[in-house]
C-alpha cells in the first residue's frame, strides 16, 4: 500500500483506468455498483469542494498581484494573460475543426448513465455552502480589497485558508481520484464503453502534444520579431527548462533553470529575475490550451452543444483562475473545475474524465508554460530598453 502511495499521481491514474477496464470485463453487478455508490458520494464531496477551491485559491492569489502594483507589473501580467487568452482560441479552432474527425459525435459517455441496474446502492448529498458564480464573485472582491487596502488582518486569514484548501486537496483529493476514476472505468467497461473512450484519449493526446510545439514556435516566432533574433535559436536555448518541466511538472521547481536560460538569451538580469517566477505563477498557456482542447473533446463524446460564444467566455475566465493553479498538485484543473461546471455545465464525472485526461499530459503542458515564460522575458526586456533609451 505505502508503494502504492509513492508511485505519481500519473502512474496511480494509469493503473486505475488498466484495472477498471479489465475487472469491469467480469466482475458482478453488485460488485460494480459498490464503486458506483462510492463514486456518487465522492461526486458531492467534489460539487461541494469547488466554491471552497475557488474562494481559497483565487482570493490570495489576487491579493498577492495586487499589492505589487507597478506598470512592469501591469504590462507582464497583461501580455501572460494574453498569450493565455490567444492560446485557448488556438486551442479551441483547432479542436472544433479536427476533433470531429476523431470522435464519433455523442456516441459516448453519456450513454452510461442511461444503463439500467447501475445506481448506487444510497446517496449522501452534500450541498455546496455557496454556488460557483457566488463563490468567484467573493473571490474577486475580497482578493482586490486586500490589495487595495492592504489589509493586514484578512490575508494572513486567507493565507491560511488556502493552505488548509491546498492540503484538503493533497490528502482527500488527489489520493481518492485514482478510486473514483477507477470507478468510472470499471462502470464504462461493465457497459461496454471502456475502449471507445480509451480510444478517443489516444487520439487527441497527440492533437494537443502537437498544438504544445506549434504554441512554443509561434511565441518565439513574435519574440524573435520583437526583439530582430533567430527565434529557433532562442527556442533551442530554453530546451533545458523544457526538459526539466517535463521531469518535475512543477513551473516553481523549474524557474532556476528557467531563469539561468533566460538570462543566456540575452535578458537582462534584472528583468529575468522579475519576469520568471512571476510568469510561473500567472501565464500557464500550455494548461489552457489542454484544458480547453479536452473540454470540447468530452463535449464531443456527450453530444453537448457549443459555439465559440459559450467558449469565449469559458477562456477568458479560465485565464483569471490559472493564477490559483501554481503550488497545489493538479492545481490547473482544479482551478478550472468552478468554470467547467458553471460555463459548459460538465457534471462530477466529466470533471473526472477532464481530470485523468489533463493529467496525462501534466507534464507537457508544464514544459510548454516554463518555456514561454522565457518569450515573455524577451519581450518585456525590449520594451524596457526601449523606454530607457
Amino acid at each position: 500500500m505505502k508503494k502504492i502511495k509513492k508511485l505519481p499521481l500519473l502512474a496511480r491514474i494509469i493503473i486505475a483506468i488498466a484495472l477498471g477496464i479489465t475487472l469491469g470485463l467480469f466482475l458482478p453487478l453488485p460488485a460494480v455498483r459498490v464503486f458506483v455508490t462510492f463514486n456518487s458520494i465522492f461526486s458531492h464531496f467534489l460539487q461541494f469542494l469547488i466554491p471552497l477551491i475557488i474562494i481559497g485559491l483565487i482570493t490570495p492569489a489576487i491579493s498577492d498581484i495586487g499589492k505589487s502594483a507597478g506598470k512592469l507589473l501591469l504590462l507582464t501580467t497583461l501580455i501572460a494573460y494574453g498569450d493565455t487568452v490567444c492560446s485557448g482560441y488556438l486551442s479551441y479552432f483547432t479542436s472544433a475543426n479536427v476533433f470531429p474527425f476523431l470522435i464519433s459525435h455523442g456516441q459516448g459517455i453519456e450513454n452510461i448513465a442511461e444503463v439500467k441496474g447501475l445506481e448506487p446502492f444510497f446517496t449522501i448529498n452534500i450541498p455546496p455552502i455557496v454556488d460557483v458564480m457566488s463563490a468567484l464573485v467573493t473571490a474577486f472582491t475580497v482578493g482586490l480589497g486586500i490589495a487595495f487596502f492592504g489589509s493586514k488582518t484578512l490575508k494572513p486569514g486567507f493565507d491560511e485558508f488556502k493552505d488548509i484548501i491546498a492540503k484538503t486537496i493533497e490528502v482527500a483529493l488527489i489520493p481518492l481520484l485514482p478510486i473514483y476514476i477507477f470507478g468510472i472505468f470499471l462502470e464504462m467497461s461493465h457497459t461496454g464503453q471502456a475502449w471507445h473512450v480509451l480510444n478517443v484519449f489516444i487520439s487527441i493526446i497527440g492533437v494537443i502534444f502537437v498544438m504544445h510545439i506549434f504554441l512554443l514556435v509561434l511565441q518565439y516566432c513574435i519574440a524573435g520579431i520583437i526583439t530582430h533574433r533567430n527565434p529557433f535559436k532562442l527556442l533551442w536555448n530554453m530546451l533545458p527548462a523544457y526538459f526539466t518541466a517535463l521531469g518535475t511538472s512543477s513551473s516553481a521547481a523549474t524557474i532556476p533553470v528557467t531563469l539561468n536560460h533566460t538570462i543566456k538569451n540575452g535578458v537582462s538580469n534584472g528583468i529575468a529575475s522579475f519576469v520568471v517566477p512571476l510568469c510561473a505563477t500567472i501565464h500557464l498557456s500550455g494548461s489552457t490550451l489542454k484544458i480547453v482542447a479536452c473540454a470540447i473533446a468530452l463535449m464531443l463524446m456527450t453530444g453537448m452543444p457549443f459555439d465559440v460564444g459559450m467558449f469565449t467566455g469559458f477562456i477568458l475566465m479560465l485565464g483569471v483562475m490559472m493564477v490559483a493553479a501554481p503550488g497545489v498538485p493538479g492545481g490547473a484543473i482544479m482551478a478550472a473545475l468552478g468554470v467547467l461546471q458553471s460555463i459548459l455545465g460538465f457534471d462530477a464525472q466529466m470533471q473526472a474524465l477532464m481530470i485523468a485526461l489533463y493529467i496525462t499530459m501534466d507534464s507537457f503542458g508544464t514544459a510548454c508554460n516554463v518555456t514561454g515564460d522565457g518569450a515573455i522575458a524577451l519581450v518585456i526586456d525590449k520594451i524596457n530598453s526601449r523606454k530607457q533609451q
